[in-house]
């Protein structure tokens, strides 16, 4: 059990846009359980202040209670560890999840978090809470918490401190020399259909062929293990930092509820505060067509996120698309496509939906042509970049990558690539599962 009373309060810093240091934006006061935020009066007198996320935080004076349903506001609860960071964190405290509060976790935590913002007990004195590792000694650290065995201090703080990013999988957090900053992914014990870090680093890199912007990544190995690394879209070369927030925040939703998130929910959203003339219903489907594509169905609303200027949102390059183990040829996305709540995992379905993302039908199927084609034409060379074992790369086509199933429903006119001959035709099966 821990032996200090869990905060009551902290402080809310963040890094404004184009600053390197952070100032102190506001307060976080628990009360029964439910956490209320208030801007700092010397934040609301900078002429550069912004709101942490407008549509729940709006800029301005007086205490601002979670939306109905939160017990904490989203754009906070984005900043806090998630299932792995949590375990970690338990794991070093030797609790359990029910014995930390909110603010506990958020200040056990370390302060290279998601987006821009960090927690501190003084509204004064920053004090970030980073430790240094190599990839190694983290990995080790992760693979030990894995196993239940005790961590020794050094790791166990270097861990902890690197484990304030959201997920559920062992990873931590990783520098360059020259600064860059990655998130590290490892192997789990429960990785038993294939590879993960290289089947998420090869679709990580046809989706970049797919014409899907997409944060850039790279394998390699640690402790006689494949670890990939995940450049994060969050930080600036300049040793800044983006605000950003969760789709899960942006449908307003709480953790209870994301399972009823939609796309067509985030493409409202984007839609609404997007500052650009440029349409996002295009990009989001084109991510649609792609998941469906690679067997990504974990496509849940804490896998997708948004920039935040302080007054826009723009959707931030993919950083989480992996597929899921598969099999049979049905199966259906985490997140619903359609306003009708339609999530079946085929073109045809995403077709369907197309006008509600301003594309025509033939312009859907372009993007379908698109995504195919990227993958049949690069498969070979993203699997050699990502080090896909040749066991994993000949198991995955046709079964994760271009599953017979995406096809169910399709016109029998409609094109395919040679390269994929070997599938069967749109009119051949029932499109029920193995």
């Amino acid at each position: 059990m821990p032996t200090s009373k869990p905060p009551q309060s902290l402080f809310v810093w963040t890094w404004l846009p184009g600053d390197t240091t952070p100032v102190v934006a506001g307060r976080l006061i628990e009360r029964s359980g439910r956490v209320d935020f208030v801007y700092g009066e010397s934040y609301l007198r900078r002429d550069n202040a912004i709101s942490l996320y407008r549509p729940e935080l709006p800029l301005g004076p007086g205490l601002i209670a979670p939306l109905p349903g939160l017990d904490l506001a989203g754009s906070i609860r984005d900043g806090s560890p998630d299932a792995w960071g949590r375990r970690v964190i338990d794991s070093r405290l030797g609790v359990g999840d029910l014995d930390l509060t909110e603010l506990s976790y958020l200040i056990a935590s370390g302060s290279n978090r998601f987006g821009a913002l960090d927690f501190q007990t003084s509204p004064t004195r920053y004090v970030p809470r980073d430790e240094t590792a190599t990839l190694d000694e983290l990995h080790e650290a992760a693979i030990m918490v894995e196993e239940g065995r005790a961590l020794p201090q050094p790791l166990a703080e270097a861990l902890i401190r690197g484990t304030s990013i959201g997920g559920a999988r062992p990873k931590a957090l990783l520098a360059d020399g020259d600064g860059t900053q990655w998130i590290a992914k490892f192997s789990s014990s429960s990785d038993t259909h294939f590879s993960v870090p290289n089947a998420e680093g090869a679709t990580m890199i046809l989706a970049r062929h797919a014409g899907i912007d997409v944060c850039d990544v790279r394998v390699t190995s640690s402790l006689g293990r494949e670890v990939l690394l995940v450049r994060r879209f969050d930080r600036t070369a300049s040793g800044g930092r983006i605000h950003a927030v969760s789709a899960l925040t942006m449908s307003g939703e709480s953790e209870m509820g994301a399972r009823y998130v939609t796309y067509p929910q985030i493409l409202n959203v984007l839609t609404r505060l997007s500052g650009s003339r440029m349409p996002v219903g295009p990009a989001l489907f084109r991510r649609i067509v792609f998941n469906v594509a690679v067997s990504n169905s974990d496509d849940h609303a804490r896998n997708h996120a948004a920039l935040w200027d302080g007054e826009h949102l723009r959707l931030s390059p993919a950083y989480d698309l992996c597929p899921g183990p598969r099999s049979g040829q049905t199966a259906e996305q985490a997140m619903a496509f359609g306003r009708s709540g339609i999530r079946t995992s085929t073109f045809h379905a995403a077709i369907s939906v197309a006008a509600e993302y301003g594309l025509s039908t033939s312009d859907a199927r372009s993007v379908v042509d698109d995504v195919v084609s990227a993958i049949t034409d690069h498969y070979a060379e993203a699997a050699d970049q990502a080090r896909l074992s040749e066991a994993d790369r000949t198991a995955m086509l046709g079964r994760q990558f271009l599953n017979p199933g995406v096809w169910h429903g399709l016109p029998t006119t409609f094109a395919l690539p040679a390269s994929t001959a070997a599938s069967p035709s749109p009119d051949q099966g029932s499109g029920e599962g193995d």
